[in-house]
């Protein structure tokens, strides 16, 4: 395919207009202002349209497209003990197949082009995954409450499975991960046993970190550190790790996070509907930590939109540190994009560049709440809407465009989501 005419969104996040660029395989081959000699295929015209690096959700449970609305205005223990756990105890894995593909479709619909994922049923989501195009970093969730072995746990199992049967596969595009849940919902000896499994089969980690005040404090008494010293202590952090919600963190625990490259994926709309707080996110960017941007489920949320992710994003953190220059919009647009690409170890996309994964999305930008146009970036955060992206395309295939998904039975799999749901909240 070959973009004429567009603006792209360059990588210093300024914007160019009147571009070329083409795609070859799934690769972009050309980034120019002049029409290239070759030929690239098919032309899509450009005029009034944005092209821009796709977006990264760098912390979901896609799964949970099943609880959408499901557990509204509890607090956390509630939310989790009366809705969340009795509904999970009743899934299938066909429940959970619909579910994914319904999710991936919401996230293609609003220009995410690749996601991390913790959940279960991993073997089902990684068939989904392939199936529709996406790019994903999977991980198993992993619990254990009482003195079992990590290799004796049901998780290992799947995690041995699924790196033996989906590393790699779909040309690199789905990467397994490991996982530790929390530090809440493990032992000791299973962080540590997880900790060598990863840096015996060379992943990365995936875990929930420090989310609300009571998990927080809670490990302060049950082992005399933060959760974020516990895991470094047992080797968690020696692999390149992604750490969700981080919103109670010590100022000690910026010093390891940073110490280890582990990866902040902030949750701000999830964080605020449970009210679990604020995370220091302005500290984060201050001291260097990547800090990439994910929705957590659509239960805690209630959507996969990254667009409403980054605005919220890119304004809460100026009212809860009384700052208005913290968090600018061009920091914004590299937690959702480049800085999700890091966090997966995807060191070749997240930028509109000749070489780089063709791994992009176009927003028609010839919108009312889009004029004028003082700073480009400002309009895409604050102004930009997740229902403005009109293609959305992953290793230079198109998932999504004006309406039509060319992998998924969109009319299908909501139908099946819905039946899932209905049966589900009848056995309960």
């Amino acid at each position: 395919m070959l973009f004429k005419n567009i603006s792209i969104l360059a990588d210093d996040f300024t914007v160019r207009h009147g571009q070329y660029v083409g795609v070859r395989g799934d690769q972009i081959a050309y980034v120019g202002q002049a029409a290239p000699a070759e030929d690239f295929g098919e032309i899509y015209e450009g005029r009034g349209k944005l092209l821009m690096p796709g977006l990264v959700n760098a912390h979901s449970h896609a799964p949970m497209t099943l609880l959408r609305g499901y557990g509204e205005n509890l607090s956390l223990q509630r939310w989790l003990n009366e809705r969340i756990f009795p509904f999970e105890d009743k899934l299938s894995d066909a429940a959970v197949a619909p579910a994914t593909r319904l999710a991936i479709a919401e996230m293609l619909r609003f220009g995410t082009v690749s996601f991390t994922d913790m959940y279960f049923f991993s073997q089902t989501m990684a068939d989904a995954i392939l199936e529709t195009g996406i790019k994903c970093n999977l991980s198993r969730g992993l619990t254990v409450f009482d003195d079992s072995d990590y290799e004796q746990t049901a998780a290992y199992r799947d995690n041995c499975d699924l790196l033996a049967r989906y590393q790699g596969a779909g040309e690199g595009r789905l990467q397994i991960d490991l996982c530790i849940h929390g530090e809440y919902t493990t032992t000791p000896k299973v962080v540590e046993a997880v900790a060598k499994h990863a840096a015996q089969a060379g992943t990365h980690v995936h875990v929930h970190l420090s989310e609300t005040q009571s998990e927080h404090e809670e490990c302060k008494a049950r082992h005399g550190m933060t959760p974020a010293a516990y895991f470094e202590k047992l080797g968690l952090f020696d692999q390149p790790t992604t750490a969700a919600h981080c919103v109670w963190l010590d100022d000690s625990d910026f010093t390891i996070l940073k110490r280890h490259g582990v990866t902040v994926a902030s949750c701000p709309v999830s964080n605020m509907k449970l009210a679990s707080g604020f995370a220091r996110v302005p500290e984060m960017l201050r001291q260097g930590i990547n800090v990439a941007l994910g929705t957590d489920s659509v239960a805690s949320n209630n959507n996969l939109n990254m667009f409403k992710e980054m605005f919220l994003f890119a304004n809460v953190y100026k009212g809860a540190s009384h700052d208005p220059t913290v968090v600018t919009p061009a920091e914004a647009l590299a937690a959702a994009t480049v800085n999700g690409m890091r966090s997966q170890g995807r060191m070749d996309s997240g930028f509109v560049r000749q070489g780089m994964k063709a791994d992009l999305i176009v927003l028609d930008v010839n919108q009312p709440w889009m004029v004028p146009v003082n700073d480009w970036t400002t309009n895409l955060v604050y102004s930009a809407q997740g229902s403005d992206v009109c293609l959305t395309m992953v290793d230079g295939r198109v998932l999504y465009r004006d309406g039509e998904y060319p992998t998924i039975d969109i009319e299908k799999v909501m139908y099946e989501t819905q039946r899932a749901t209905d049966d589900i909240r009848a056995q309960l």
